[in-house]
């Protein structure tokens, strides 16, 4: 049951970027998330990259990233920013009204954008980071397989993934639209690769209208092996 308490409080509380989400009201979310940080987990896998660059004297050259979900873009201008060339792919076309202007000109020549959803994305068939924050669990049951399949084969050895998937007991786990996995199954997913961070995160929470929403997310880092 919903805590009196809290419904009373909550009522009439300015929307979170949940209450957006849970509802795909995607035009609301990227407004909120606006200049916004990248996420932790982009930034750990970048570091990761920064610490093999040093060790081998050097940046290798032409790296190329897949912004997966890229929203209005937090991730994808730390990328640019860094001298990556990026594919960034989202479902809503208001993603790039927000990204494009605030891309640097001497960034714009190493972005590629389109408006697809992830069963129709299409992104190059070999990738130094796959990055999807907070993206994946939005991904259609029915298409899960298959767009997991090319994120995987589009991975080369030695690159990352880069993300977050959403657990079994996170409130939206009865949603039929949404794809939520066990911890048993995160092994089997990323066969093949070496996780650098797997952070299991699970906490309570509420909407605005003070009903529970309960986190369950795994926050993921992980390098794929290199071929013998």
């Amino acid at each position: 049951m919903t805590n009196p308490e809290a419904a009373a409080k909550g009522a009439g509380a300015a929307k979170r970027a949940q209450d957006f989400a849970g509802v795909r009201d995607w035009a609301g979310y990227f407004d909120l998330m606006v200049g916004k940080p990248a996420r932790e987990t982009l930034v750990a896998a970048l570091a990761s990259f920064a610490r093999e660059d040093a060790a081998g004297g050097g940046r290798s050259p032409e790296r190329l990233a897949v912004d997966l979900g890229c929203g209005e873009g937090r991730d994808t201008l730390e990328l640019l920013s860094r001298g990556w060339r990026v594919v960034a792919l989202d479902g809503h076309p208001k993603s790039f009204e927000l990204l494009e202007p605030r891309v640097r000109p001497e960034d714009r020549g190493r972005l590629k954008t389109c408006v697809a959803s992830f069963a129709d994305a299409v992104w190059p068939e070999r990738v130094d980071l796959f990055n999807a924050s907070f993206s994946l669990p939005f991904c259609e049951p029915r298409d899960w397989e298959g767009v997991w399949r090319r994120i995987v084969a589009s991975i080369r050895p030695g690159g990352r993934f880069a993300g977050q998937l959403f657990g079994d007991r996170d409130g939206w786990a009865v949603l039929p639209d949404r794809t939520h996995h066990r911890r048993a199954e995160l092994d089997a997913l990323f066969e093949g690769f070496v996780f650098e961070e797997l952070r299991e995160e699970e906490r309570p929470d509420t909407n605005h209208d003070g009903k529970p929403k309960p986190w369950h997310v795994f926050h993921i880092v992980a390098r794929k092996r290199c071929e013998a």
